[in-house]
């Protein structure tokens, strides 16, 4: 009969050897691909080609040679952009037109935020102005608080002058004070 601890650790270096395989074939597999430079990608068939036809005109070889001249924007001759009549449209525009247009829509945008700006700035005066009444009000309120303090504190002082006076008018007539006895 056998162990049963025999049986475990056969199962164990089985299990370690095929760890062992499948790492050393990942490592072969990864550094083949990279040495190779290109990865698996699968092949598609191209559907584009038979739903759109293809364009008949030079494109490439026209935008090469761009500059600023007013005819560079006439590419009907060629053909790629005279089906849509909008792009036709703007094309044939020379430079100064969208220049122009290009400007007054920046002045457009720039008042546009002026007027915005205007706005929040009679907004913020609105606001400190109202802050500013509330304040005066404040310090007229403290002000007033202030003087009555100055009256009521001189009229303590009178009050305790004439009670010193009564007391001592008191005493001379033979009055005593209990609390002091």
């Amino acid at each position: 009969m056998a162990h049963p601890s025999n049986h475990r650790v056969d199962s164990t270096r089985l299990v370690r050897l095929v760890l062992i395989f499948v790492a050393l074939f990942l490592m072969v597999y990864s550094l083949k691909s990279s040495f190779s430079g290109h990865y698996y990608k699968p092949r598609r068939k191209s559907t584009a080609s038979a739903s759109c036809p293809r364009c008949s005109c030079d494109c490439a070889s026209e935008s090469d040679s761009i500059s600023l001249s007013p005819d560079i924007f006439n590419m009907s001759s060629s053909g790629c952009i005279s089906k849509d009549p909008e792009m036709n449209e703007e094309m044939k525009k020379d430079i100064v037109a969208l220049l122009s247009e290009e400007i007054s829509l920046q002045k457009n945008v720039t008042h546009d935020s002026l007027e915005h700006t205007q706005e929040l700035i009679m907004d913020t005066k609105r606001t400190s102005s109202h802050y500013q009444k509330e304040a005066q009000k404040c310090y007229a309120s403290v002000d007033t608080c202030e003087d009555a303090r100055e009256r009521a504190e001189a009229a303590l002082t009178e009050e305790r002058k004439f009670t010193a006076l009564w007391e001592q008018r008191a005493c001379d007539f033979g009055w005593k004070d209990e609390k002091r006895v």
